[in-house]
């Protein structure tokens, strides 16, 4: 997956999340939930870009270590939300298993960098 790619498909789940939070009932638990899912949904796609923008291999890695917190928040939250029927599970699992899915996308480039950073550290020695 391309960074314009990866950056495209967190801008749609950050709108996708926005909409979500909008069609939420507004009891206090939800509106609770709803205030974080909404932080945590849409940080990963600012916290994505300014990664893309790091000054060094080890900045990146640290941005991006933000977007996979703030992703598994999310997941976290989504399926609060399924659990206690604050949504209609069929209006939520598709964004839980997006969540997942960017999760296990975004762990994967984080490996790759930290391999890169340990190859490039034992060219040193």
């Amino acid at each position: 997956m391309t960074e314009q790619e990866l950056k495209n498909r967190l801008r749609t789940f950050a709108t996708r999340i926005i909409k979500m939070v909008d069609s939420m009932p507004h009891s206090i638990s939800s509106t609770a939930i709803a205030k974080q899912v909404v932080r945590s949904g849409t940080s990963p796609i600012a916290n994505y870009r300014a990664a893309c923008l790091g000054k060094s291999k080890k900045d990146f890695l640290n941005k991006l270590k933000m977007v996979e917190e703030e992703i598994d928040e999310t997941g976290l939250w989504l399926d609060l939300i399924m659990e206690c029927e604050i949504l209609p599970r069929n209006r939520v699992s598709a964004l839980y298993d997006e969540s997942q899915e960017l999760l296990k996308i975004i762990i994967s480039s984080i490996l790759t960098v930290q391999n890169s950073l340990n190859s490039s550290n034992k060219d040193i020695i």
